[in-house]
């Protein structure tokens, strides 16, 4: 599917108290992870709970064109790996559609291995950046072809004996550790990443959990030292994917805004490298209850009883932002409603998301009538609570998603809450990570209508 192809507009409408009981889609990034190191492993891996989004998808699509055989069978995705060091040489073009994270992980993966592999996207995804991962690749031996600034189309061309390197992440970036560790599986020897700010460490986990010889130091300083035995046997496993954070954000939001409301969400990973936004609306003073925690896959887990809160303008210390990074959109959301000032610093990697990130954000809620700052990296929202006056700020103020799926679903949540409704230029986007998110947000009570319904 080519995004932008066929937008579809729609608009959100202020709406009734929400209520019931959700529960959310699997984790994004664990779903991308589930098939890669499933059909990386040998023998068979079971996956129940994984996002059937499109971009989790067009990652089985790659695996499957390496050789891994997935099928589903009722609620059970099933995986007969290919072993490690014994991916095909795909046959055509690697398509990942608008998946940043199944494209930068999937290079890693394949880089090292001794033959070509090309990687396109949407348009959307070829604007972005590759040269992150593709910095550490090159050093590891691998040759790469790329469009001017390290853009898509790229080809990849492995060595016959990939290099084990020692790499300092240079930025605050789960994505960049992880192809590099990926990468690492088909190189002899030891391959380390240092991070300084600790990111989502599902990889990690997930790969020791997958059998690989894997260690993790922490110093006093909170440096993070990986180190991953290359060559060795990854084999099948049992996963069932907790709820994703990132697409829980939505719903949560909606509920904290919308007078009333009542919603309990199910299912939520509760890893600490992804609860900031979270703890940053607790800070606000949202009514957010943490129950049922408990562990499933090794991953923490919880259900959340939400309602409706009046909340106040906090600042959010830059070194929050790796715990939530995708959420940032969601919480500028809840921040034009509450009381006073909300400060979000820490935010470059916004701009080098599915979209400038903090200039779509920042845009859209200027046409929405909210009162906000935006500099290179940091946002500064003053809010309305109550949402009086927020809204379209005129018949033709549509919010552009540049096909961003967060942008998409944090604008129509905000126009469940605003006095006048919000629109944006495609709903059809929100497919990629959220594809349950119409019903799911309609079952609720929220008022979301797409333009042929609206006509």
């Amino acid at each position: 599917m080519t995004h932008g192809a066929h937008l579809t507009p729609a608009a959100a409408h202020k709406s009734d108290r929400l209520t019931g009981t959700i529960r959310i889609p699997g984790d994004k990034s664990i779903s991308h992870r589930s098939f890669m190191f499933g059909g990386l492993a040998s023998g068979q891996t079971r996956i129940t709970g994984l996002l059937e989004g499109e971009d989790v998808l067009a990652t089985g699509r790659a695996m499957q064109a390496m050789g891994a055989y997935i099928r589903k069978e009722g609620d059970t995705w099933i995986i007969d790996g290919v072993g490690n060091g014994c991916l095909l040489e795909p046959e055509a073009a690697l398509d990942f559609g608008n998946a940043g994270t199944g494209v930068r992980l999937t290079m890693g993966l394949v880089g090292t291995y001794a033959f070509s592999a090309t990687f396109t996207g949407d348009a959307s995804l070829s604007k972005r950046p590759m040269g992150r991962v593709l910095d550490p690749l090159r050093l590891m031996g691998v040759q790469v072809e790329a469009q001017e600034g390290d853009r898509l189309p790229v080809t990849l061309r492995g060595p016959h004996i990939a290099n084990p390197i020692t790499y300092r992440v240079p930025m605050a970036s789960a994505q960049v550790k992880s192809a590099v560790l990926l990468a690492g599986l088909n190189a002899p020897g030891t391959t380390t990443v240092i991070e300084e700010v600790m990111t989502r460490d599902h990889t990690e986990k997930m790969l020791a959990g997958f059998g690989a010889q894997l260690s993790v130091e922490t110093d006093g300083n909170g440096v993070r030292t990986i180190a991953l035995q290359g060559q060795g046997k990854l084999a099948g496993q049992v996963i069932d994917v907790p709820g994703d954070p990132s697409s829980t954000a939505f719903p949560l939001v909606a509920a904290l805004i919308v007078p009333g409301s009542h919603v309990t969400i199910e299912n939520v990973l509760m890893n600490p490298t992804r609860t900031g936004l979270i703890t940053t609306l607790v800070e606000m003073g949202a009514d957010i209850v943490v129950t049922n925690e408990r562990l499933a896959g090794g991953e923490d887990v919880a259900d959340l009883v939400v309602r409706s809160s009046e909340l106040k303008g906090v600042s959010v210390p830059p070194e929050r932002a790796p715990s939530m990074i995708d959420e940032y959109p969601a919480l500028a959301i809840a921040a034009s409603f509450a009381e006073g000032e909300t400060v979000m610093e820490g935010l470059e990697e916004l701009r080098v998301k599915e979209s400038d990130r903090l200039s779509a954000v920042a845009e859209g809620l200027k046409i929405n009538g909210v009162d906000c700052d935006e500099s290179k990296a940091s946002l500064r929202v003053r809010g309305v609570p109550g949402g009086k006056g927020l809204g379209a700020v005129s018949k033709d103020a549509v919010v552009e998603t540049h096909l961003d799926h967060r942008i998409a679903m944090s604008f129509l949540v905000m126009g469940l809450a605003s006095e006048r409704p919000v629109s944006v230029d495609d709903a059809a986007i929100i497919a990629t990570s959220f594809p349950e998110f119409m019903d799911m947000m309609a079952g609720l009570g929220a008022r979301i209508t797409l333009e042929q319904e609206a006509a």
